[in-house]
């Protein structure tokens, strides 16, 4: 660290840059914490966490049994050990006993993205709840066809107020909170759909995982989806760093996803003229007869082979976008994980060391800020990857239990974890050197000071 510092006092260092040294060395120093405790109040196992988007303070959990609390995890509500160790308990509680909480496990909450004045939850009861933080109650409710496996909501939308639910059904709905509705209904999943993700670089695009294995991109405004990714479908290494001067950086990203709509519509008009050009006898899978109006119906925007494609090799449990948009993280009840190119829609191959992934429910993995590491709960521990060598940088061992989910804050650099054994764990940064920072005066002390 005293490096970093000097180097930056001697103009060696640009800002950004210490910056983003100072907050990795303290990435690579995470341990369980030793001096704050999230006391938490659920009786089941812990299916959901997220700090909110706005202030970086408040923990939103929710549990197997029903129930939804919050946190301050700046501001402990209780100390011990001579007030060494902070204990941050719930600010409130919603559960079964509320007149309009959820029956059923709780299977997804997040925070709404621009205002921690509402929180949204997902449950096995089938219902979708829109909360009110300041009064715990439901401003809105929608019911959904089947069990709900995960929501979530664009942190960059200004257009739109979608909610996209991943359910037991083979379609992915969008919940329109402005209006109460569901404003859009996504079909190509051949099963259920078990996680869903916004990009991170347009508000518009929309990427589910289902229980066929599959991980389609949507644009809201069309219809179909203009792409599906293919595990055979590879390149080998990442793609050129754009310069971090350059402020073009989402707008390149949403334009790569725009030439991917372009290059199914070419193949789209090719497979037209196939069909269409000498009247002769086709094959009866997406193209014309010589004769008769019958035709088998392929999904919008994909040809036949390109929809049936997979990602994995049984359910997509979990899925997280790079900060850029650039690249989309995936794991799978085959116990892999997968690194893809948004750009070109291929498997970078990164080889992500041994993993040993739950099959049966969704998992939530989460990255660090500049998206280098991404933290997996796997089994009954966490493990961070290195996002571009696959390489294991740590792992967390704590849970006694498996994990299901955790949120990286980036306004901390902490790691929040929550798992079967009903707790939420702490991964905080070593205190080792500001211990020393603090300890320094008293060093130069003789024993008969004052």
């Amino acid at each position: 660290m005293w490096k970093e510092i000097g180097d930056r006092e001697r103009g060696i260092l640009r800002p950004k840059s210490f910056t983003t040294r100072i907050k990795s060395n303290r990435i690579r120093t995470l341990q369980i914490s030793n001096h704050k405790d999230i006391v938490s109040p659920h009786r089941a196992s812990i299916n959901s966490l997220q700090v909110d988007l706005t202030e970086g303070r408040y923990l939103l959990s929710g549990a197997a049994d029903a129930s939804a609390a919050v946190y301050d995890v700046q501001r402990a509500t209780d100390y011990e050990g001579g007030g060494l160790i902070a204990k941050h308990k719930c600010l409130f509680v919603v559960d079964k006993q509320h007149e309009h909480g959820h029956k059923y496990a709780i299977s997804s909450a997040i925070w709404y993205p621009v205002d921690t004045g509402l929180f949204i939850t997902g449950s096995h009861d089938h219902h979708i709840n829109v909360w009110d933080t300041n009064t715990t109650q439901v401003v809105m409710n929608f019911k959904m066809p089947g069990k709900v496996y995960r929501t979530a909501m664009s942190s960059l939308a200004t257009s739109h107020m979608l909610i996209a639910a991943g359910t037991e059904d083979v379609q992915v709905r969008l919940c329109d909170i402005a209006s109460g509705a569901f404003s859009h209904t996504l079909s190509g999943h051949r099963d259920g759909v078990m996680t869903v993700e916004w990009s991170t670089s347009s508000e518009w695009v929309l990427v589910t995982g289902g229980c066929d294995g599959a991980i389609r991109f949507w644009d809201i405004r069309r219809a179909g989806c203009f792409l599906v990714l293919d595990q055979s479908h590879s390149q080998l290494g990442r793609r050129p760093t754009i310069p971090e001067h350059s402020s073009t950086n989402k707008a390149l990203t949403s334009k790569s996803l725009s030439s991917g709509q372009n290059l199914n519509a070419k193949l789209r008009a090719q497979q037209r003229k196939l069909a269409n050009g000498n009247g002769t006898k086709q094959s009866p899978v997406g193209r014309m007869p010589a004769k008769g109006t019958l035709r088998q119906r392929l999904h919008p925007g994909m040809l036949s082979s390109l929809d049936r494609a997979t990602a994995h090799y049984g359910a997509v449990t979990g899925l997280k976008a790079t900060e850029d948009g650039m690249y989309l993280l995936s794991a799978g009840s085959d116990s892999r994980l997968r690194l893809w190119d948004v750009e070109s829609g291929c498997n970078t191959l990164v080889n992500f060391e041994t993993v040993r992934l739950q099959a049966g429910k969704p998992i939530q993995l989460a990255t660090s800020q500049d998206s280098a590491l991404v933290f997996v709960p796997c089994m009954t521990a966490v493990k961070a990857f290195d996002v571009w060598s696959g390489n294991t940088s740590q792992t967390f061992r704590g849970h006694y239990e498996y994990v299901n989910s955790c949120w990286f804050s980036s306004q901390e650099q902490e790691l929040y974890t929550g798992g079967n054994d009903k707790q939420i764990l702490v991964w905080s940064p070593s205190r080792l050197i500001a211990d020393e920072v603090d300890e320094g005066p008293a060093q130069d002390r003789d024993n008969w000071s004052d």
